[in-house]
């Protein structure tokens, strides 16, 4: 499994954790992420502030500076992100094998029977579309 070509930039671990705040969110200042990620933390406001004007240069944001706090959403989506860190996985620590790192996951962590349904659903799914 071959990685797409892909232009987006990949977020860091700090970026990250603001995209999250972002994607539940229908966009946030500095101030509201920072609220969220950083109530009791010694971490400055400036250091938010600092990861997302990085962010919006890197383009991973977009900021509306028509009001005095501006207000930030992400340019990409939640599923195009998690994708891209899949694939990279897959890539990097499985060999390019999907089916092994799904058998690792499951094998290394427990899963409710809905979740075990919706994967034999898929999987159903993904056996008669080969077919």
């Amino acid at each position: 499994m071959k990685l797409p070509p892909d232009n987006d930039p990949k977020p860091t671990g700090a970026e990250l954790e603001i995209l999250h705040v972002l994607w539940l969110r229908d966009g946030c200042t500095v101030r509201e992420v920072h609220d969220v990620l950083r109530p009791s933390d010694s971490t400055g406001y400036t250091t938010t502030l600092k990861l997302m004007q990085l962010m919006h240069a890197k383009g991973l944001v977009e900021r509306d500076d028509a009001q005095r706090a501006h207000v930030y959403r992400p340019t990409v989506s939640k599923e195009r992100t998690q994708k891209r860190f899949l694939l990279d996985l897959v890539q990097r620590v499985f060999d390019g094998s999907s089916s092994q790192l799904v058998l690792h996951a499951l094998g290394s962590q427990h899963a409710s029977r809905e979740e075990l349904r919706a994967i034999r659903a898929l999987l159903n799914k993904l056996d008669k579309d080969a077919s």
